[in-house]
């Protein structure tokens, strides 16, 4: 598929067709490709954890989700065949800074300008998700409540240097991009010249 092919048709899918897997040489690829993702100081501060099947995609479920408004939350509701839970890892970060090369002493957080660590797993994510597109799948990122990382933690054995800013459900889609839903995208997103600045903030093309 072409790259801008693969740009265009990504979008978040929530229904998966319940009969098909995705193949394990998929799943290799959606990996691989994510390993290929930008870190800062090639720091690598990722682990992603893989759900396979019924049974642990059903704990996954359990684990987060909330005591009220649990329909509020697509993690608490999730069906799909494959859940892959990317984590960041902030000491990796702070370890690798510290390191003469680059010219800091401590493992202080203070002079970072951004959380990092969150960003570059971030984008270890959209290669998943454009990767997925490109095996003919659908996927979907989508957010853990904050009151119940904890026992996800638990759950999984997910070791306390790692904290999930997600997830990721993978499946064959069985979410048609209706002509409603296709026009309800459109009128939303915003045109280029609004978000785009040229020179200085405010100018535009």
């Amino acid at each position: 598929m072409e790259f801008q092919d693969v740009v265009r048709r990504r979008r978040m899918v929530r229904r998966y067709d319940p009969n098909r897997t995705v193949p394990p040489d998929a799943v290799g690829r959606i990996l691989r490709n994510a390993t290929r993702a930008p870190s800062g100081g090639f720091s690598q501060g990722w682990g992603f954890l893989v759900l396979e099947g019924p049974e642990e995609v059903a704990r996954f479920r359990a684990a987060v989700t909330p005591v009220e408004h649990a329909e509020r939350w697509l993690a608490a509701n999730v069906d799909a065949p494959l859940l892959i839970v990317p984590h960041s890892n902030k000491s990796a970060y702070l370890d690798r800074y510290a390191e003469p090369d680059k010219g800091h002493t401590d493992r202080s957080d203070a002079w970072w300008p951004a959380p990092y660590w969150d960003i570059d797993t971030g984008f270890a994510s959209l290669l998943m998700l454009l990767t997925a597109v490109d095996a003919e799948l659908g996927a979907c990122f989508f957010g853990i409540p904050a009151d119940r990382i904890d026992a996800y933690r638990h759950a999984f054995d997910v070791p306390p240097e790692f904290h999930p800013i997600g997830a990721i459900s993978v499946g064959y889609p069985d979410d048609p991009l209706t002509d409603d839903l296709r026009q309800i995208v459109t009128t939303r997103r915003k045109p280029l010249d609004s978000v785009v600045h040229r020179g200085r903030w405010g100018a535009h093309s």
